[in-house]
């Protein structure tokens, strides 16, 4: 995306490792030389409470710090995307998890069961949020990929770093996958980005 401000919004509920996935996002857009501001908000569940991460990235001096209305928008759970999908800007790519958001409140939304398509692969969800990652760089080239696998392989624990750059590159598929099968609606808003 060439803008100078892009402001992205990673939201679920606690133990989907969203916060993790904000980290090495924030991470890889420092090392693809950008400025960056990472937040984070988590309610007082921890996990299966709410869950948020918010990046700003952007080639000159950031402002303000807060995401107010957001380029990228992830969704992992219903009550994410019901609170969440009015703070998207028109024009904005709203990527959902249909594994746990069933009402998508706009049919100009990019769709991927993700954590389910991550279950069936690994075994296990734990590494949807890296999955989630892949999605988002195939999908907006908000980061390098060079960058990201950086900022996966030096943030995830050590001796999961094969597992993780698998996890990285089946997220990119998935975005592949359904941009291709998405009747080019989301991929006409990316190039449009680009």
């Amino acid at each position: 995306m060439k803008q100078n401000r892009t402001e992205i919004r990673l939201a679920g509920s606690g133990g989907q490792g969203l916060i993790t996935a904000g980290i090495i996002l924030a991470e890889a857009a420092i090392l693809d030389e950008k400025n960056v501001v990472q937040s984070q908000s988590y309610g007082p569940e921890a996990r299966g409470g709410a869950s948020r991460a918010e990046i700003i990235i952007a080639d000159g001096p950031i402002f303000f710090p807060k995401a107010t209305w957001v380029d990228i928008l992830l969704t992992m759970s219903q009550k994410a995307s019901d609170q969440y999908s009015f703070d998207l800007k028109a024009g904005g790519i709203f990527i959902v998890d249909t594994t746990y958001v069933n009402q998508i409140p706009t049919s100009n939304a990019l769709a991927i069961p993700i954590s389910a398509r991550t279950r069936e692969k690994f075994g296990k969800e734990i590494f949807s949020n890296i999955v989630a990652l892949g999605v988002i760089c195939e999908a907006t080239k908000v980061v390098s990929i060079k960058a990201l696998q950086a900022a996966v392989s030096a943030r995830v624990p050590s001796g999961t770093e094969k597992m993780n750059m698998e996890a990285l590159a089946f997220g990119k598929n998935l975005a592949r996958e359904a941009i291709k099968n998405n009747n080019g609606v989301i991929a006409e808003a990316i190039e449009a980005d680009s």
